[in-house]
């Protein structure tokens, strides 16, 4: 599915920046929203009128980490459908196996440590 439509939620500016530009350099057809605090994004998307088409998520963030807003929106009737790839800084295999101990599935990357592998990443999946 081709994704015109992408929030970010991070806690980390210089992140989000990154992740932005690596968007742009991919696909500039694509328009992302990012949104620093967890709590304020969920609200925005219960009130929202048009949803992102997918929604890349920190999983390390203060106050709700990734898995708790992943419970969060699955609770919600209009954003339970709504495609989420978690991507933060612990290993793969260590939070697959986390997610799935919590009855969770989703998708999960490693934070890449370059911008040419966020680009490359971000390539495949818009």
């Amino acid at each position: 599915m081709p994704y015109k439509n992408i929030l970010l939620i991070d806690d980390d500016i210089e992140d989000t920046e990154f992740f932005t530009e690596a968007v742009e350099a991919v696909n500039k057809n694509v328009v992302c929203r990012t949104e620093l605090n967890p709590s304020k994004a969920f609200e925005e998307l219960a009130a929202a009128e048009n949803l992102p088409d997918i929604i890349f998520l920190d999983y390390n963030m203060p106050a709700v980490n990734g898995l708790e807003f992943i419970k969060r929106m699955r609770n919600a009737e209009k954003l339970k459908n709504i495609e989420v790839i978690v991507m933060s800084t612990p290993p793969e295999e260590v939070m697959v196996q986390w997610f799935q101990k919590n009855n969770t599935t989703v998708k999960y990357i490693s934070k890449p440590n370059t911008f040419q592998e966020l680009k490359e990443i971000l390539a495949e999946l818009l």
